[in-house]
């Protein structure tokens, strides 16, 4: 666990990790409890940066659990559908379009073609609009694997939040509709293990596990995936 404070004010909080200042061009995120593998996730995100997908730029911070990156200017995905600046349908769409872009990139390890790189977590918090277009941040659960996975584990995100029953459900609903529009790779074993690390993941609350059915009869009610 970094024994070193934190360079600066602290600019946000996630489930997991806190994000500090640094200067005005970059800022560190820092695990919460000194997990993570900071070095592998700026690898990954170097990769996919050299083949020109928008991720913010990182270095080297000496720490596993601490990564130094970019500093963007711009509101969430999510801050700008709440605000009326973005429609929710086309956040849909431009999820899909982050989505399709970057399984088009070579994983760095596996020579499978079937194999992409997936991030795993990308969701409208996830995705910051820059004055350059959309950048994506939070790779820590990125790995290689099956493109339907990546579908399927945004997927299952929005359509918790369609079913809570609260402000952002409306929202969530269109911008999964859209995601699901046209042809994507989510198949129902994709689903399947999307719905099983969700369920698994300690990140959750027992409130938020006890949507996953309805999440799931959602996906495929929107989808009509086989």
């Amino acid at each position: 666990m970094p024994t070193t404070p934190p360079p600066g004010r602290l600019l946000g909080s996630g489930r997991r990790a806190d994000v500090y200042e640094i200067d005005e061009a970059w800022v560190l995120r820092r695990e919460r409890d000194g997990g993570g593998d900071a070095v592998a996730e700026g690898a990954l995100m170097e990769h996919v940066r050299a083949h020109g997908y928008p991720v913010p730029r990182v270095r080297p911070a000496g720490s596993r659990s601490d990564l130094v990156m970019e500093r963007l200017s711009g509101p969430t995905m999510l801050q700008a559908c709440l605000a009326g600046a973005l429609d929710v349908t086309e956040a849909g769409f431009v999820l899909a379009r982050l989505l399709r872009d970057l399984h088009a990139v070579p994983a760095p390890r596996s020579a499978d073609p079937a194999v992409s790189v997936l991030h795993l977590d990308l969701h409208p918090e996830n995705v910051i609009l820059t004055a350059d277009g959309p950048r994506v941040i939070d790779w820590s659960d990125a790995e290689e694997g099956d493109p339907g996975l990546d579908w399927a584990a945004t997927a299952v995100i929005l359509a918790q939040a369609a079913v809570a029953g609260d402000a952002l459900s409306a929202p969530a609903d269109a911008m999964l509709t859209a995601l699901l529009t046209g042809p994507c790779p989510l198949t129902r074993p994709a689903l399947a293990e999307a719905l099983r690390r969700r369920g698994v993941s300690p990140a959750m609350s027992e409130a938020e596990v006890e949507l996953l059915r309805s999440a799931e009869e959602l996906i495929l009610f929107r989808g009509r995936k086989g």
